[in-house]
């Protein structure tokens, strides 16, 4: 990092001043035994007090400089913690001799993290503050924060510096503690009916689980290549195979495709299998979830959503061919006709790749004309096969399979079936998979015959379900792109003469 910046220098030149005085700027010890929110909860009674002060109660706490407002012989600061912000009196007279004039004025600015001991009292004004009796300098800030006080805004400084966006955006810092409420939620939801928490490899020698880019890297000590994982399917459903009867997984996946607001070349997901179900069975699970999502999180049940307001207590199936006529318009009479879905889509001006069979045309159906209209949670059922590698075909029609997708806000949460464990029909569908990634399609399902392998020695009847965790987040907090819900998100590399922070504009 180079230290060119001219405010950075100044801040340099104080850091330096202090250690010539004696005061070690990067302290490494700390009195403090309260947070800030602690504080103003324990201490909301002394506005009932006739002077609004107590001197005999003594707390230290610590966290940055996010106002100064320095006058002669005493001084405003606001100071901010993980779990709030709070105001802080600091007089010339209460502190050591000379140290307000010579160290705290001239040394001290926004943006430095102090601990400051004193006793609670109510200003004039009506706040509850501290009382500045003693005032440590733990760390110096030598970059200073945007002058703004109302947070950094844009959006590309936000997401390449994450950790200035947390500093200044409280809401933001919010949203990742709902994350990680949901994380810990959906682990204890699924651990309280039964499930076995697993993990399984980040690295396979095949890419399999999902039609997906993989991206590709190369094991030295072997000599081969692996793939980061698309996807954990294939691994867990070994694990029924191997007689765990309910599992779950918690962790990233990786994916070598485009980045928009809902897609990330990695995102957190959890996949649960589940023997003797099926996947309306896991409709129902996926009610419960969300029910005990919403209660633990105090959600209401018609959540606001961007100008939409979904309604959690109205959960709807409907077959995906259904969809297409009652919901997204599509004529009858075009649904089930190869030739006829490709002059629909060729007459709407929409691409159709050479070579697409009857259920990725209705594939293409329903991502154009229904997924963005259903805002209410939509269990899209009855999936054709074509698109369907792993799932259980109907035993009532073999040409569409026991699945399901859940839609909400016009977005898809999560993918669910009963399971596809005849090895036979398994291995017809990798191979037909093969000939479509021989033909050109580089995201179609490789040939796994370890997985063949397991499946002949016979997977209990099984339902299985992937929920997309940064979606699930962006729901729960009204956000609009994948990277509010990332802290590290993906990002095109920037070269040096572009780069520009919010102080500078």
């Amino acid at each position: 990092m180079a230290f060119e910046n001219k405010f950075i220098q100044q801040r340099i030149e104080k850091a330096q001043l202090l250690k010539d005085a004696g005061f070690n700027p990067y302290s490494n010890e700390s009195k403090r035994n309260t947070t800030i929110e602690k504080y103003l909860n324990v201490n909301s009674d002394i506005e009932d007090k006739e002077d609004k002060r107590d001197e005999n109660r003594h707390y230290c706490v610590s966290g940055r400089i996010k106002l100064l407002r320095i006058m002669g012989k005493a001084s405003f600061a606001k100071i901010e913690d993980e779990s709030g912000m709070l105001q802080v009196y600091i007089a010339r007279d209460n502190l050591p001799e000379d140290f307000y004039n010579t160290i705290f004025k001239k040394n001290i600015e926004v943006g430095d993290i102090i601990e400051v001991s004193g006793y609670p009292f109510v200003t004039g004004k009506g706040e509850l503050s501290l009382h500045a009796t003693e005032l440590k300098l733990l760390t110096k800030a030598i970059a200073p924060l945007p002058e703004k006080f109302h947070g950094v805004t844009d959006k590309e400084i936000r997401y390449r510096k994450r950790y200035l966006d947390l500093i200044m955006n409280a809401e933001v810092r919010k949203t990742f503690k709902t994350r990680s409420k949901v994380i810990s939620l959906t682990r204890r939801f699924f651990e309280d009916k039964g499930f076995l928490e697993v993990e399984t490899p980040m690295m396979h020698p095949i890419a399999g689980g999902a039609n997906a880019k993989p991206f590709v890297t190369h094991h030295n000590a072997l000599g081969i290549d692996r793939f980061l994982r698309i996807a954990p399917e294939l691994y867990l459903k070994r694990l029924i195979v191997g007689g765990f009867e309910a599992v779950f997984e918690i962790n990233r996946n990786f994916r070598n495709e485009g980045m928009d607001a809902t897609h990330n070349p990695e995102f957190t997901s959890i996949e649960f299998y589940w023997a003797y179900k099926t996947y309306k069975d896991l409709i129902e699970i996926t009610k419960e979830y969300f029910q005990y999502l919403f209660e633990h999180l105090n959600l209401p049940s018609l959540l606001p959503y961007g100008d939409m307001e979904v309604n959690f207590d109205n959960f709807v199936e409907i077959p995906l061919i259904e969809s297409l006529t009652t919901i997204g318009g599509v004529p009858a009479e075009v649904v089930n006709d190869k030739e006829k879905i490709v002059e629909f889509l060729k007459s709407k001006n929409l691409t159709v790749k050479p070579g697409m069979n009857l259920g990725q045309l209705q594939g293409e159906l329903f991502d154009e004309y229904v997924e963005e209209k259903l805002i209410d949670p939509t269990f899209i059922t009855e999936y054709p096969v074509e698109i369907s590698p792993l799932a259980r075909r109907s035993d009532d029609n073999p040409d569409i399979t026991e699945r399901f997708e859940l839609f909400i806000a016009g977005r898809e949460i999560a993918n669910a079936f009963s399971e596809l464990n005849d090895p036979v029909d398994q291995y017809e569908r990798f191979k037909g998979q093969v000939d479509a990634k021989d033909a050109g399609d580089d995201e179609a399902h490789e040939m796994d015959e370890d997985f063949i392998d397991a499946l002949s020695y016979g997977m209990a009847p099984t339902a299985g379900q992937g929920i997309g965790i940064d979606r699930l987040v962006m729901l729960l907090t009204n956000e609009h792109s994948i990277r509010d819900v990332l802290l590290f998100p993906a990002m095109k590399p920037i070269h040096n003469e572009e780069k520009i922070t919010q102080e500078e504009e």
